[in-house]
């Protein structure tokens, strides 16, 4: 799990929110010297699928003692906020002080 705290949705790694923070991990099992890993999506549309995959097969491949890693994606149960670890959630969080002028200014029918 450790080796996935390295993997970021590219949408999110601006703010080093990792794949298991997301809470996009739905399993983990190692037999032999086997990872199989099921990743949950927050979108069917997301558009970084194949560079998630590639990012947790390079991390986890490289562990000592790895010698293939398999990732499926899964849609049951569906991804949900909820999913998200408090720290993400405060991470992803927009202060009040920075989008209350934000919405005023929509509500003028000004672009911020």
């Amino acid at each position: 799990m450790r080796a996935l705290d390295e993997c970021y949705d590219p949408c999110c790694e601006d703010r080093r929110i990792s794949v298991v923070d997301m809470g996009l991990i739905e399993s983990l099992e190692i037999r032999d010297r086997r990872v199989r890993i099921e990743l949950v999506l927050t979108s069917g549309w997301c558009p970084f699928t194949a560079r998630l995959d590639e990012m947790i097969r390079d991390e986890v491949g490289a562990l000592p003692g790895v010698d293939s890693v398999e990732v499926e994606v899964v849609w049951e149960p569906a991804w949900s906020p909820e999913r998200m670890s408090e720290e993400a959630r405060e991470k992803l969080r927009l202060p009040l002080e920075k989008l209350a002028p934000l919405r005023e200014a929509r509500l003028r029918g000004e672009s911020a």
